[in-house]
């Protein structure tokens, strides 16, 4: 059981037999009354988004699911396709279930899926992953690391700002759970 003063964006809970994710949530405290915590929780079976309100101190069920590491081979249309490299089993996911996380899959890459009650419901990315800047535009000489930045978009589809002095054909470090380039790798 966990409580709202665990809550936290990305925590997964059990409400009404089903799954959520909390997205956003804001601890009120009104000057009348009991302070209470407003959520927006996302159903991970199937994309919907919720707002509840919880009593402060309310517990909430944590979920019983299953955490598999799994590999994932390739994208089609709109279904991902993972493999388990123990059992070799293939599953697919649908972009709506993957959310955010679709723009830092790439392949071969190493994620953790998760199930609950039997069916893969969503999936967990590394912190950090490495990818390739696509198109960008060319650094300028003097460019230094020590300001501004320029979009830039990456090997996944993803666009993130990057600083002046990174090209096309550059690795980055980037942070899987704000988007942000981290550092250049090569």
């Amino acid at each position: 059981m966990a409580t709202t003063a665990d809550f936290r964006n990305g925590l997964c809970i059990e409400y009404n037999n089903d799954l959520f994710t909390i997205v956003q949530f804001q601890h009120v405290k009104p000057g009348k009354g009991g302070a209470f915590v407003r959520t927006k929780i996302k159903n991970l079976i199937n994309g919907k988004v919720l707002d509840k309100t919880f009593r402060s101190g309310e517990k909430v069920k944590k979920p019983d699911f299953i955490e598999k590491k799994m590999q994932f081979l390739y994208k089609m249309e709109n279904e991902f396709h993972f493999m388990d490299s123990s059992s070799f089993d293939q599953i697919f996911l649908y972009k709506e279930q993957i959310g955010e996380n679709v723009n830092f899959l790439k392949e071969n890459l190493e994620v953790n899926i998760f199930y609950f009650k039997g069916k893969p419901v969503g999936i967990d990315l590394p912190t950090f992953v490495d990818l390739k800047i696509e198109k960008t535009e060319p650094g300028i000489k003097g460019d230094t690391v020590s300001g501004g930045t320029k979009p830039a978009i990456l090997e996944t589809g993803a666009k993130i700002n990057v600083p002046l002095f990174l090209n096309e054909g550059d690795v980055i470090k980037v942070d899987t759970r704000k988007g942000e380039y981290i550092e250049r790798v090569y």
